[in-house]
């Protein structure tokens, strides 16, 4: 696993050990990175949140890609560390925050984010759950992009949200949403 683009284009990632945590495969993220910035233009200057961070490859890959900040959101103890190493391995401490907790546990935003990545378990249905949350509790506003990534046979409804696009890649279907306009 690598980041894909950017200021540290090439470089490896950890991944954690053992079957708790599915990183998103190279190819699906350099797909979802392609949608995004097809839609944003560049990420220079975002507040992203990488939600069910596992590894943080996609937060990572944000701002290897210019983002301002990530906050990474995993309670798996074993991805906790490996996404505190990759971190510290590309020097993003300043750019980057781990808050080691469940999504479903978040309070109320400060300030909606700019881009929220969710790739929560497949067949779980926890990125719909946590989305329809965090409209509520304000993570999400209008100007807000959410790339959700789920199995290719599991839809991504959220009541709140439209779908803009959607790609299958593999085993992944790849959403991304926003607020009705």
């Amino acid at each position: 696993m690598r980041i894909i683009a950017g200021e540290w284009r090439r470089r490896l990632l950890k991944a954690p050990p053992g079957e708790a945590t599915r990183p998103t495969a190279d190819r699906t993220r350099e797909t979802l990175f392609n949608m995004l910035a097809s839609r944003l233009g560049d990420f220079e200057g975002l507040a992203v949140a990488d939600l069910f961070a596992g590894s943080g490859a996609l937060g990572l890959e944000a701002l290897s890609r210019g983002a301002a900040t990530c906050l990474f959101v995993e309670q798996d103890a074993a991805a906790i560390r490996a996404l505190r190493a990759n971190i510290a391995a590309l020097r993003a401490q300043t750019r980057g925050s781990v808050q080691a907790s469940s999504v479903l546990s978040l309070p109320q935003a400060k300030a909606p984010y700019d881009l929220l990545l969710l790739d929560p378990p497949y067949g779980s249905g926890a990125g719909a759950v946590a989305l329809d949350r965090l409209t509520r509790l304000g993570w999400i506003g209008e100007a807000t992009w959410i790339a959700l990534e789920t199995a290719k046979d599991e839809p991504a409804r959220v009541k709140a949200l439209e779908i803009e696009a959607e790609r299958t890649v593999g085993s992944a279907r790849l959403t991304l949403l926003r607020l009705p306009r």
